[in-house]
C-alpha cells in the first residue's frame, strides 16, 4: 500500500495538524522522519511500514545500539539509516540535559555520573573515557580512550593523555562503565588509577578522580578516598 492509498483523514501529518504528536503511535511518528518508504529485497514499503519493519526488530531505546550497516539492513536506505542515527542521538542528548544537575562545570563526582549515565547505562563492553577540565573545572570536551571486553577495558597512559595535551586541558577525570552492573572496583581498576595518576602528576595534568559507573549507581576514587593526585589512602582497598 502506498501512503497516498492511506484515507487522507488517517495520514500521520493530518493527524498531528489535527490533534497533535501525542495522537501518532510510534510508527506514525517514524514516518514523519522518512517520509517516503523504500524498496527492500525488491517490495515496497510505504513510510509505516517500514517504520514498523524497524520497530518489530527494536525499540526507540535501542536505535542508540545499532551500527549503519545494520540500520541499513532493515529500513533499505542510507539517507532513512542516517536520520535513525540522528535522533537517537538528539535523544540521547536531550536525555543527558534533562537529568537533574547536568552542568557544564564539574563540582563534584554525581555532576560527571550524570553527564555519563546517558550513554553507559546501556553499553555491554568496558568504555574508558576522559573529561577534559579547564582550570575552572569547566568541561572542554569528552574523550573515548578505549573499549574493552566484558570484563576490562585496556588503555595505554600515551592514549589517556594525548587528547588532554592536545586540548591543554588543566585536568582529566577517568570514567568507565562495569556492563555487570557492579561499580565496585577491581584491582586492575586501582591500579590502573594509580599509574594514571602518577603520571598526570609528572605531566602537569591533575588526574581529579576515577568514576565507575554500574546500574543506577557509581563508585568514586576521590570520594572513598582511594585517589588523590597520586597519593594513597588508609582505606585504599588494595593495600
Amino acid at each position: 500500500m502506498r501512503m497516498k492509498d492511506i484515507p487522507w483523514f488517517n495520514r500521520p501529518w493530518t493527524k498531528i495538524k489535527r490533534n497533535g504528536t501525542t495522537t501518532l503511535d510510534d510508527a506514525e511518528l517514524l514516518a514523519l522522519i522518512f517520509i517516503k518508504g523504500a524498496k527492500i529485497n525488491k517490495k515496497t514499503y510505504n513510510a509505516i511500514e517500514l517504520a514498523n519493519t524497524l520497530l518489530s526488530k527494536r525499540n526507540f531505546h535501542q536505535f542508540h545500539h545499532l551500527s549503519l550497516p545494520e540500520i541499513k539492513s532493515i529500513v533499505g536506505d542510507e539517507i532513512k539509516s542516517f536520520q535513525i542515527m540522528a535522533i537517537a542521538e538528539i535523544c540521547k542528548r536531550y536525555a543527558r540535559l534533562q537529568v537533574k544537575g547536568f552542568k557544564t562545570t564539574v563540582d563534584s563526582s554525581t555532576d560527571v555520573y550524570n553527564y555519563y549515565i546517558t550513554d553507559l547505562k546501556n553499553k555491554q563492553k568496558e568504555h574508558l573515557y576522559a573529561l577534559l577540565l579547564d582550570s575552572k573545572n569547566k568541561i572542554i570536551t569528552s574523550e573515548l580512550i578505549s573499549i574493552g571486553s566484558l570484563t576490562k577495558s585496556v588503555a595505554h597512559p600515551r592514549e589517556v593523555f594525548k587528547p588532554a595535551i592536545k586540548q591543554a586541558a588543566n585536568s582529566i577525570v577517568l570514567v568507565h562503565n562495569h556492563p555487570s552492573g557492579d561499580p565496585n572496583p577491581s584491582s586492575d581498576d586501582l591500579k590502573i588509577t594509580r599509574q594514571l595518576t602518577k603520571i598526570g602528576t609528572m605531566l602537569g595534568i591533575k588526574v581529579l578522580d576515577h568514576i565507575i559507573i554500574g546500574d543506577n549507581k557509581y563508585w568514586s576514587y576521590l570520594d572513598a578516598g582511594v585517589c588523590e593526585v597520586g597519593q594513597e589512602k588508609k582505606n585504599d582497598p588494595s593495600l
